[in-house]
């Protein structure tokens, strides 16, 4: 069965290159027909990938392009591969990536730049396909770069913003921080094992040994890379303000490509990971504080996207928290449904805004529930999922790694404890949106004009509510026993596995009190929230100050700006250019400039045309050179 894995990344580069050259010249009928199907057509050819892999007997397609580097013992091909973790990966990017396409052609219609828009999003489609297919690290290091390209010029979007420009630069400069690791985790696996491709990293990874210094440092690097490409503890600030691009950008960074790059990694080498115990413990650490500090900030923010985005930050926390505990097909599973219902959310809070004329502060809002039915129905689906609401997909991706971060052996009550109160922040926050944007009375502007938007916006709604609705019955926990597991059967032998720990009571009865605190966080978000904007806080009282705190997003920014940001300004501007470049650099060239003009003149002044002065210099060198010969 001929699979032509390279026609995947293939259509949206055509998609690019025909939108970004005669875009402008054909039109809008040409762009909005190109644009998205080019991924409608990465998307067929993903899915006959698929259909290829699990009908055949072989656990991964493999196709080689051509030789690409030969030095030493050392050989990469330009060569693709499909794994069950692959496949899953392409239906995501291409499937959600499609139905966001087809958003954008109503969210953008009154867009200036309308083809180049659409370029650039076929452009991210192609590079992040790169990345899932590539078969080795270094050719997926060429998609890692390209969706961070493609993320700096879509969030910068909106150019004449200076907000968007710093915002751009903000998420390149953070991701070239992981870049380093990245990086040098290559070098290293280059130099202990030889290859960078995945399959023989994987299958070598034992020479490493178990909690080696060589793996723990070599997975530390890799971590590194992640938590800038997926917005972890520390380098987890370039996201929030990602919301400076438009919001089809945010859903597509933050559902189907970009932030879930990190995830991918780290699965991949799952067999590398594992060897690595205090790696794991990092991970899972960095991802709970990571989930619940996204939980936290959120619970403040006026901005509709800025909920949301802080909202991806704790959601891709948990997905972590899973990794850390070894638990990998449990975050990929997480991955999964949180694609659907955040690309859901994303694009349901698009339609707000587009319906207000591109107002985000909710204090604007309220009341919309009748204006807007589809967006609203199709938001509270998402709202349900991602809180934890049982039968909705995001209960049992989520019940799957609060109970592995309990029972793995690489897990603990304390992990589980921070999961489960954050899943408790979310469904308030999440509820919290909910009521100010649609409850209570409308609080803005120009009421009238507020209408459902056109049906190539509302279409993807739907499509996205009825996969949140239903997307997590792929995974249906073993305690529940009414459906098998597909998730587990479907990555069997594909990551590392450990062994759970636990009883079916146990799983069972941390289920029921993680449900119960998702409604009451439910009921108290309705109760503060249903009527519309609540009264103010006491100024003076303690949860004054808390709530400024998680507004200001921990003062996150300021510690930066602290410790990071004037540091290296005070080094560039009173060190490196006051004294470096000023005394020692244009100090040395101011020299060499001297010491060239007054030898010039000193020759030019040997050089006068003056008998008398030719005949003075004669005489006093030849008396020097007696002199010098008698010494």
């Amino acid at each position: 069965m001929a699979t032509q894995l390279w026609l995947i990344p293939l259509f949206p580069l055509l998609g690019f290159v025909l939108n970004l050259l005669l875009g402008r010249t054909l039109g809008r009928t040409f762009t909005t027909l190109v644009g998205p199907l080019a991924v409608l057509a990465a998307l067929g050819q993903s899915v006959w990938a698929c259909i290829a892999l699990w009908s055949g007997s072989a656990a991964t397609i493999q196709e080689t392009l051509w030789r690409w580097i030969h030095i030493g013992d050392l050989q990469l091909e330009v060569g693709f591969q499909v794994d069950p973790l692959t496949a899953l990966f392409l239906l995501i990017i291409t499937g959600i990536g499609f139905l966001i396409h087809v958003y954008s052609v109503g969210y953008m219609a009154d867009e200036e730049h309308y083809g180049r828009f659409f370029a650039f999003l076929n452009l991210f489609v192609f590079f992040m396909l790169v990345l899932v297919l590539a078969d080795n690290l270094l050719l997926m290091f060429v998609g890692w770069e390209g969706v961070g390209l493609c993320s700096y010029l879509l969030i910068g979007f909106y150019h004449e913003k200076i907000s968007a420009g710093e915002a751009a630069k903000k998420a390149f400069l953070f991701n070239r921080v992981g870049d380093f690791g990245v990086l040098s985790a290559v070098m290293m696996l280059v130099v202990y094992l030889g290859t960078l491709r995945f399959d023989e990293i994987n299958a070598q990874a034992g020479a490493l040994g178990e909690g080696g210094l060589s793996v723990t440092l070599i997975t530390l690097l890799l971590f590194l890379g992640a938590t800038g490409k997926s917005a972890q503890v520390p380098l987890y600030v370039w996201l929030p303000d990602a919301m400076e691009g438009p919001t089809p950008v945010s859903a597509l960074i933050h559902a189907a490509t970009m932030v879930t790059a990190g995830l991918y990694l780290v699965a991949k080498l799952s067999f590398l990971f594992i060897l690595a115990p205090f790696t794991l413990t990092i991970i899972a650490v960095l991802g709970t504080v990571t989930a619940f500090l996204g939980a936290t900030v959120a619970l403040t923010q006026t901005d509709i996207k800025k909920v949301l985005a802080y909202s991806t930050v704790s959601q891709l926390g948990y997905m972590f928290l899973a990794m850390g505990v070894g638990a990998f097909g449990a975050g990929i599973f997480h991955v999964l449904t949180h694609a659907f219902f955040k690309a859901l959310l994303f694009l349901g809070a698009g339609a707000v805004i587009h319906a207000l004329h591109h107002e985000q502060d909710m204090r604007q809002m309220g009341g919309l529930r009748q204006r807007l039915p589809w967006t609203y129905a199709t938001m509270l689906i998402g709202t349900l999922a991602i809180s934890g609401i049982p039968l909705f997909s995001g209960f049992f991706s989520k019940d799957e790694i609060l109970w592995s971060a309990y029972s793995s052996p690489f897990g603990s009550p304390v992990l589980w404890l921070f999961g489960f109160l954050t899943a408790g922040l979310t469904s308030f926050y999440m509820f919290r949106m909910i009521y100010l944007t649609f409850h209570g009375s409308f609080r803005g502007a120009h009421e009238e004009s507020i209408h459902e938007p056109p049906m190539s916006m509302v279409l993807p709604l739907i499509v996205l509510a009825v996969l949140a609705v239903f997307g997590g019955f792929l995974g249906v926990p073993h305690a529940l026993h009414f459906l098998p597991n597909g998730m587990e059967a479907y990555f069997h032998g594909s990551f590392a596995e450990i062994e759970l720990h636990g009883s079916v009571i146990e799983e069972l009865g941390l289920m029921v009190i993680s449900v119960v605190l998702a409604l009451i966080a439910w009921g108290l978000a309705s109760r503060r929230y249903r009527n519309g904007w609540p009264r103010a806080i006491d100024p003076d009282s303690l949860l004054a100050g808390a709530e400024s705190f998680s507004l200001q997003n921990w003062n996150a920014d300021a510690v930066y700006a602290t410790m990071v940001v004037r540091p290296f300004h005070h080094i560039s501007h009173s060190v490196l250019w006051k004294t470096f470049d000023r005394y020692a650099i244009e100090g040395l060239l101011q020299g060499v400039a001297k010491l060239q003009r007054t030898g010039g003149y000193w020759l030019q002044q040997m050089q006068n045309g003056s008998v008398q002065h030719y005949a003075t210099v004669f005489t006093v060198s030849t008396f020097l050179l007696l002199l010098w010969s008698q010494l």
